[in-house]
């Protein structure tokens, strides 16, 4: 009867969220995939200078390129089915190449768009801190903007290594513990500028905060408030994003204080079968597991859910 109809089109209706300057509304199951490509686990997210869309998840299909509008447009990276996780965009010149964080295969690797490979990374033998080289999972990496980047050790031992353009060792730093400059699950990794000068801004997960850093690796500072399970970020003028594990994503302004959480879902870590709730416990306006998220151009938010069939939103800015 009619009610059938009324339920379906309020499922329709937009949903709008966040605060001021930051509200958004939910676009779901944002891109289309053609026949025959399926996301598995979604874990990073970037955009390119042509404002392309790359999604970074465990398929055969490990990258997938949509255009600014959703529209496939390519998918390679077989090699990353397993180990797809950390994905960073950085213009060199006019060049433009991906980092890639390869959980599974233990490296790091640096592809062109699309998807050639300029290296390749194993873990830092320099370091001294893996032995036999075990215990070396890396999750994400940060660029710099004179070209040193650093990956995060996430998975392994929670140390951050510092390389230089050229992809040669400079130093490492970390650890695992708990103490101010020690890290337990370091994330996530990025260059957030937004004080006027670069800092390493490290998603510290499992000891609940973020921890800053200066380019040379000296500890600065500690934020631990507004956090669950800090995943990752991305910056945009004076604002920082973090997708949270334990289901929304925040925005904290200049000075790292809330501004809003986007797409709370309550209790989500405790729901059963989580991250991998079934279609019908995923609901347009709730997150359940971000795990990579950014900006785009436009001021457009897209979230990548760690999920095994994958989940892509984009929340489109409305003010």
């Amino acid at each position: 009867g009619p009610n059938i109809l009324v339920a379906g089109s309020e499922k329709k209706m937009s949903t709008v969220m966040g605060a001021g300057e930051h509200t958004y509304e939910w676009v779901k199951d944002w891109g289309t995939l053609p026949a025959g490509i399926t996301y598995g686990y979604t874990h990073g997210v970037a955009e390119d200078s042509q404002g392309n869309v790359y999604i970074h998840n465990q398929s055969k299909d490990a990258m997938i390129v949509f255009d600014p509008d959703g529209k496939f447009i390519k998918s390679w990276g077989e090699d990353f089915a397993k180990g797809a996780h950390g994905l960073t965009h950085s213009k060199e010149g006019s060049d433009e190449f991906l980092y890639l964080a390869d959980i599974d295969r233990l490296i790091v690797v640096k592809t062109t768009l699309d998807g050639e490979v300029v290296w390749t990374l194993k873990y830092p033998e320099e370091a001294g801190v893996y032995p036999e080289g075990k215990g070396y999972r890396p999750t994400n990496v940060a660029i710099a903007s004179n070209g040193d980047f650093y990956i995060a050790d996430g998975y392994g031992s929670s140390y951050v290594h510092q390389y230089n353009k050229d992809a040669e060792y400079i130093r490492t730093w970390g650890g695992k513990g708990s103490e101010p400059g020690q890290m337990s699950c370091p994330h996530g990794i990025w260059i957030d500028a937004r004080s006027g000068e670069e800092e390493v801004v490290v998603a510290d997960r499992s000891n609940v905060r973020l921890q800053y850093f200066t380019l040379d690796g000296e500890f600065k500072r500690i934020v631990d408030k507004d956090l669950l399970h800090p995943c990752h970020f991305d910056t945009m003028g004076d604002d920082l994003l973090i997708p949270d594990l334990h289901g929304r994503v925040t925005i904290f302004d200049k000075d790292n204080n809330l501004i809003t959480h986007l797409g709370i879902t309550p209790g989500v870590k405790k729901m059963e079968g989580y991250p991998n709730l079934p279609h019908e416990q995923r609901h347009v306006g709730q997150f359940i597991s971000p795990h990579g998220a950014m900006w785009d151009s436009q001021g457009n938010i897209y979230v990548a859910e760690w999920i095994n069939d994958g989940r892509v939103t984009k929340l489109r800015r409305v003010a």
